[in-house]
Parts: C-alpha cells; sequence; structure tokens
C-alpha cells in the first residue's frame, strides 16, 4: 500500500499541473519495475479535444517509451476512476493494474457504474485497487469545481 500511496503522490503532481492551466485536475503516471515511465495530465480544454484525458495520454507515452504499444507489466495510477472511453484503452493496452484515488458516480467504469476492467467477456482484465488518497484526490476535484462555479457566477 505505501508503495500505491507513493506513485499516487506523483499522479496527484500532474493533477496539481492540470488544475494551474485550468483544466480538470486528473492526473495518471505509468509505472513499470518500480519507476514511472510515463506521466500526463488532463489537456482537454487546454487542446479542445475530447480524448486529451490523462489517462489516454499517459498511454500513449508508455507506449512510445516503451516501444511497444503492450503494457503487460505496468501499474497506471490515475486520480480519479477511469471513464469508458479510458477503461478501454487499459484493457486493450494490457495494462496489468489500475489504482485509482476517487470514484465517479458520473463515468467511472473501473467499479462505480459499472466495471470494464474486470469484464471477463474481453480479452483481457485488470486488477483494479480503489480508494488510494480518496480524500485528497477528491479534494482536489471538489475544490476546483466550487471554484470554478464561483467564478461563472461572480462574471
Amino acid at each position: 500500500m505505501k508503495q500505491d500511496e507513493y506513485f499516487m503522490k506523483k499522479a496527484i503532481e500532474q493533477a496539481r499541473l492540470a488544475e494551474k492551466i485550468e483544466e480538470v485536475p486528473i492526473g495518471a503516471v505509468i509505472v513499470m519495475n518500480d519507476k514511472v515511465v510515463a506521466s500526463a495530465h488532463n489537456l482537454r480544454e487546454t487542446e479542445q479535444r475530447s480524448i486529451a484525458h490523462a489517462e489516454l495520454l499517459v498511454i500513449d507515452h508508455a507506449c512510445k517509451e516503451t516501444g511497444s504499444w503492450r503494457l503487460e507489466d505496468a501499474t497506471l495510477y490515475v486520480t480519479l476512476e477511469p471513464c469508458p472511453m479510458c477503461a478501454g484503452a487499459i484493457m486493450l493496452s494490457r495494462i496489468k493494474r489500475v489504482v485509482y484515488g476517487a470514484s465517479d458516480p458520473k463515468g467511472g467504469c473501473a467499479g462505480t457504474l459499472m466495471n470494464l476492467l474486470q469484464e471477463s467477456r474481453f480479452n483481457h482484465q485488470s486488477e483494479v485497487v480503489s480508494g488510494v488518497l480518496e480524500d485528497e484526490c477528491s479534494e482536489l476535484l471538489s475544490t476546483f469545481f466550487r471554484n470554478l462555479r464561483q467564478r461563472k457566477k461572480n462574471k
């Protein structure tokens, strides 16, 4: 668990980078052999691309770094539970393990709304660990959206 917390803090650092540029503060890192091989944060607003989620960006970086689309020995750490699109990319890239912080009641597909990552009908399943540094991950998101609503209200 301590190792999961260590690497989740790295994902939280990425989320804080997103927050600084007024992106939804979601960060992700991919770890292989106890080493971060890729890190990313949301860029959806910055790039105006619906697929610029932290998980998709970090998977793309990891594939380039490792020279393979197969990330079979990887653990993905992400501050928010993956959505259906990201869960699909995780499955297709064969990520062994997914560790997330905050659950997503509106789009979570790693156990909240459904669990695509452990669906036995797919040809790959990932181990899922939820709730790692959950309070810190949740607070990042809550504070961001509270401040966003206040800014909109003050306009």
